[in-house]
């Protein structure tokens, strides 16, 4: 959530590099606490409760930010994916255990802030990119629940490379990494990152 407020802040602040980084970095926090709250038998309604509003907040509010622009349509775009991010929050919910009905955001997110740093904030790809996000968060195809951190051993390679990336590498190799990332999750979401893999 933390993240999230500051990616907000720089956001409206004219910083939407800064930003990016923000949401990125959300990114990975968010695929590892509910790991440390199972670790440290810390979990409850409460914390889950919490954890949505930090997914609003970040993969949200801060993720619609950067479609923001003085344009009328770029702001109705940027309220109908904070509305597709909360829709997809309130109904993820899909009967089965450890599936997802309709895109996770965090996914979404990612591929938003990468491509925002890669275009240099070109807003042609980026609302082509949002739209696209926006049908894939609202479908009711169905994806893994996947705990990365509990998981098979390279799955917890690829996090830890996001960390390296994250702090030892310049940006374009950076959004690469969590660009094909995030993309193998839409693409090959059982054949790579269901946990009965």
């Amino acid at each position: 959530m933390v993240m999230g407020m500051a990616s907000i802040l720089s956001s409206l602040n004219g910083r939407p590099y800064a930003a990016c980084w923000l949401v990125l970095i959300g990114y990975l926090l968010d695929l590892a606490d509910g790991a440390v709250a199972r670790q440290l038998n810390a979990c409850s309604a409460l914390g889950a409760k919490l954890d949505d509003f930090a997914d609003f907040t970040t993969f949200g509010i801060a993720t619609s930010l950067l479609l923001r622009t003085p344009n009328i349509l770029d702001n109705i775009l940027c309220m109908c994916y904070m509305l597709s991010v909360f829709i997809r929050l309130c109904f993820f919910s899909s009967g089965i255990p450890f599936m997802y009905r309709g895109l996770p955001c965090i996914y979404s997110s990612a591929i938003l802030a990468c491509l925002s740093l890669l275009t240099g904030g070109n807003m042609a790809v980026l609302r082509l990119t949002a739209v696209a996000m926006i049908l894939f968060m609202v479908s009711q195809t169905l994806y893994p629940h996947d705990r990365v951190l509990e998981s098979q051993a390279w799955k917890k390679v690829v996090y830890a490379g996001g960390i390296i990336m994250v702090f030892c590498s310049s940006f374009p190799p950076v959004c690469l990494y969590y660009l094909l990332w995030s993309v193998s999750y839409i693409l090959f979401p059982m054949s790579l990152w269901s946990c009965k893999v």
